[in-house]
C-alpha cells in the first residue's frame, strides 16, 4: 500500500524539477546561430553564382559573396525573429 508521508516529497521535487526546465526565452547564443549559417550559406551561393554566371571574373565573384553574404545574414535574422 503506497504510503501518503512520502507523497509531499514528490510533489515538491516534481514542482522544482517542472520550473527548472521552463525556458520561454532563447539565449543570445541560439539568436545569432541562424543568422551566421544563412549568412556563410549565401556567401557560397554568391561565389558559385558569380564564378558560373562570368567565367570566373574575380571582381563579379567578390561581388557576389558579399551580395550573397548580406542577403543569407539578412534572411538568418528573420528566421531567428520569427522564433
Amino acid at each position: 500500500m503506497a504510503r501518503s508521508h512520502h507523497r509531499k516529497k514528490h510533489k515538491e521535487h516534481l514542482r522544482q524539477f517542472k520550473h527548472s526546465h521552463d525556458t520561454t526565452a532563447v539565449s543570445p547564443a541560439a539568436k545569432s546561430r541562424a543568422a551566421v549559417v544563412f549568412g556563410i550559406l549565401g556567401a557560397l551561393v554568391g561565389i558559385a553564382v558569380g564564378y558560373f554566371a562570368t567565367h570566373g571574373d574575380l571582381v563579379w565573384v567578390a561581388a557576389g559573396l558579399i551580395t550573397g553574404g548580406v542577403i543569407g545574414y539578412a534572411i538568418g535574422r528573420q528566421v531567428d525573429n520569427a522564433k
